[in-house]
């Protein structure tokens, strides 16, 4: 069996059902990878009284009795589970996770996502994002409403979407890795902007000289192809079945797309983990995707 990077597994828990709907992905993963859980609840300061709608968790003692009870249910039986509960009251908890990755060892977190926007979202970024912008972890979101990582769902399809950037190809690093352990097929994507999604600086050019920006368009989107081919080519030398393809399209709609037509079990998408606007394509799609799509998402910092 191949090895993995990946050998302990993170899950920050804050006792309410939401934050819990990752754990039969996570049982799955244990399992499937061999790899430890550390099950973590992190005390926090003038916390609300309810979290998700449910109470939130302030006192150790309730926190210790409670990642008792998940780490002694019947989906973690035979693996091998870790608990944490940090008592000192933190005001930034997102900081805290990646403190505690570095402390505890851990080579990727879990952490739910719920598919809405909020404004402390769009002002702050997700947890997801703070947590990746402190430090080099990658993350993975799995969407409360959507679907679970599981045998059930096979998990033999992960997507891996590429800009060409040589930095972004950490994700397919990560995406051959967990494809030789669970005998995963690997599509890469990319998409090239049609006109109605051209930025700003090209948008002049499609004005006034059409037919220009057409071949220019034609020219990428071949540019493209020759380029997924070459690391088709590469990475088939270890006996993974790679499929590929170009679209053109806006990037965060054509990723979302090509998850729905090869019915995708996992998107692995590289991330400079900045947060706002600054991120991958000119523009964070990771937020886009991870709000339109139910596929869980592994972010893999550059």
């Amino acid at each position: 069996m191949a090895k993995t990077l990946i050998k302990r597994l993170l899950v920050p828990l804050d006792g309410s059902s939401m934050a819990e709907s990752v754990l039969p992905s996570v049982a799955f993963l244990a399992k499937k990878l061999n790899i430890s859980v550390t099950l973590i609840h992190i005390i926090e300061k003038d916390a609300p009284e309810k979290v998700h709608g449910q109470l939130h968790l302030k006192l150790a003692k309730q926190a210790e009795e409670y990642l008792n009870s998940i780490a002694s249910s019947d989906m973690f039986k035979n693996v091998i589970i870790e608990k944490h509960v940090h008592e000192e009251k933190v005001t930034d908890v997102p900081k805290s996770i990646a403190d505690h990755i570095k402390e505890l060892n851990q080579d990727i977190v879990i952490l739910c996502s719920h598919g809405k926007v909020r404004i402390q979202g769009k002002l702050f970024g997700s947890v997801a994002q703070q947590v990746i912008s402190f430090g080099k972890t990658p993350v993975l979101l799995i969407n409360s409403r959507g679907e679970h990582i599981s045998e059930e769902n096979d998990f033999d399809n992960f997507l891996v979407p590429l800009d060409g950037n040589g930095e972004h190809e950490s994700a397919l690093d990560y995406a051959v890795q967990l494809a030789k352990i669970c005998g995963a097929n690997i599509h890469l994507m990319t998409a090239v902007p049609s006109f109605g999604t051209l930025s700003g600086e090209v948008t002049p050019a499609n004005r006034f000289l059409p037919a220009t920006t057409a071949r220019m368009m034609d020219m990428l989107v071949s540019d493209a192809e020759e380029y997924l081919n070459k690391l088709k080519s590469k990475y088939e030398l270890s006996n993974l079945k790679i499929t590929i393809s170009a679209s053109r399209s806006d990037p965060a709609i054509a990723v979302i797309e090509t998850a729905q037509q090869i019915n995708t079990d996992l998107i692995i998408l590289a991330t400079h983990g900045k947060k706002g606007t600054e991120a991958f394509w000119a523009g964070s799609i990771s937020p886009k995707i991870s709000k339109a799509s139910k596929v869980p998402l592994l972010l893999v910092p550059v």
